[in-house]
């Protein structure tokens, strides 16, 4: 493998990729003119330019130039249930008939709630907001008033929103609260940290599998270190299952056994929709009680109509704790058959992840936290991104692997042949297993 081979290999899909693109080159070219790079959500764009998707339907997009992708990055987790289903436009065509916005409490959010609730056993209270994004950080708020303290623990590669991200410090565009950033699944490290600081934290925030780094899944002992430690600190532990309560019946903390003080949640549960809600222990959600309470939350489309009918409809007719279960199941067979190709064909690449998601990663040995995926080249990460292009399935440029409900055992078969296909074309490029 060299360095000259890999750029010239990614030249040439990017040379392929242009020539068969040419209306969202076009339309790319033309929105840079208003909006930087064309965009307005980082993740999406990837080198040339970025596809444009004129529409999609169940577990296929169209692009703008007709190509037909079977979808497997499903809104990177909101979408769940496919492009336009049924049960989904419906409740929002009849809910929008009665009015969009009604300035005051409707007859829809109550039945969400405790909906969700019944879900989600450890979460006794909730609130909505607009995006998993507000619901950490009203989490956040919600602790450090709760406890009167400032300090809030965090991990390495985590990611809880637009302006909560994390390498081995805050990324640049994170909110200035006084964090402690420690290293993920480091149990040891983790219950020593927060008996020093103990008096200080407030919360902390922990996703119970990293999704954004990479699908890390959280080791039980780590997980259980961090309960361990917030209760004899007395700080709020704070699990953010924006992504991850669709990973097991209800939720995956709850599978693992361990309660939080504050969940997250967000994505699907409002039916694909904008949304996010946050809540927990009701002594803590209490202070947002405008009868007793001392914190105001704000939103204005924190209910907004087509978020509530969305969300209900979803959860009680199409993604049932036996769907979210099924779909779970679908997801750790696809991945053993993903994991047994590589390992056969002796390449250094895994899938790592819980359920219906994963995400493909170009190292050998056991992924425990980011810092494991500094040796990936990335080249190859886009090398496969455009492979699987070429083979009609959209997903990730950084590998994220995303499973809704509408995929077919054959867009499944089809992605695991596209997988031994690409180790075929690119055999020599690729790390050996070690």
């Amino acid at each position: 493998m060299t360095d000259a081979a890999i750029d010239h290999a990614l030249a040439g899909v990017h040379q392929r990729f242009t020539e068969n693109n040419p209306e969202s080159r076009r339309r790319f070219d033309e929105q840079t003119r208003y909006m930087p790079g064309a965009n307005t959500r980082s993740v999406l764009f990837y080198a040339p330019f970025p596809l444009t998707i004129a529409r999609g339907e169940g577990a296929a997009l169209w692009d703008a130039d007709g190509h037909r992708y079977a979808d497997f990055i499903a809104e990177y987790t909101a979408g769940v249930y496919g492009h336009s289903a049924p049960e989904i436009r419906e409740a929002v065509i009849e809910a929008m008939q009665s009015g969009i916005n009604l300035t005051g409490h409707n007859l829809l959010e109550g039945r969400l709630a405790k909906t969700i609730c019944e879900r989600f056993p450890q979460v006794e209270q909730l609130r909505f907001t607009n995006s998993g994004t507000e619901a950490n950080l009203m989490a956040l708020t919600a602790a450090l008033h709760f406890t009167g303290r400032r300090k809030i623990v965090v991990f390495s590669g985590g990611y809880h929103g637009g302006v909560l991200g994390f390498g081995d410090k805050p990324s640049p565009t994170t909110v200035p609260f006084d964090f402690l950033v420690l290293p993920y699944n480091d149990a040891q490290r983790a219950s020593e940290e927060i008996a020093r600081h103990g008096p200080q934290i407030a919360a902390i925030l922990v996703e119970p599998m990293q999704g954004a780094s990479g699908c890390i899944p959280g080791r039980l002992d780590f997980l259980q270190a961090l309960r361990d430690g917030a209760t004899q600190a007395g700080a709020l532990l704070v699990f953010d299952e924006v992504m991850t309560s669709r990973l097991a019946p209800h939720g995956l903390a709850n599978k693992l056994g361990i309660r939080s003080d504050l969940t997250t949640l967000g994505k699907y549960i409002g039916g694909g929709m904008s949304f996010g809600a946050f809540g927990g222990r009701a002594d803590v959600m209490a202070q947002f009680d405008p009868r007793t309470g001392a914190l105001a939350h704000s939103g204005t489309f924190n209910n907004n109509v087509m978020t509530m009918a969305a969300g209900y409809a979803g959860l009680t007719k199409l993604f049932t704790p036996e769907a979210a279960g099924a779909l779970a199941e679908r997801g750790e067979a696809m991945r053993a058959r993903l994991n047994a190709l590589c390992a056969k064909e002796g390449v250094g690449l895994q899938f790592t992840g819980v359920g219906s998601l994963m995400n493909a990663h170009f190292v050998s040995g056991e992924v425990r936290r980011v810092d494991d995926l500094a040796v990936v080249d990335g080249r190859l990460r886009q090398l496969l991104f455009f492979h699987l292009l070429s083979r009609g399935i959209y997903t990730s440029p950084r590998g994220f692997v995303v499973l809704s409900l509408p995929l077919s055992d054959a867009d499944i078969d089809g992605y695991v042949a596209a997988i031994g296909s690409f180790i075929g074309e690119y055999r020599t490029l690729l790390p050996s297993a070690k």
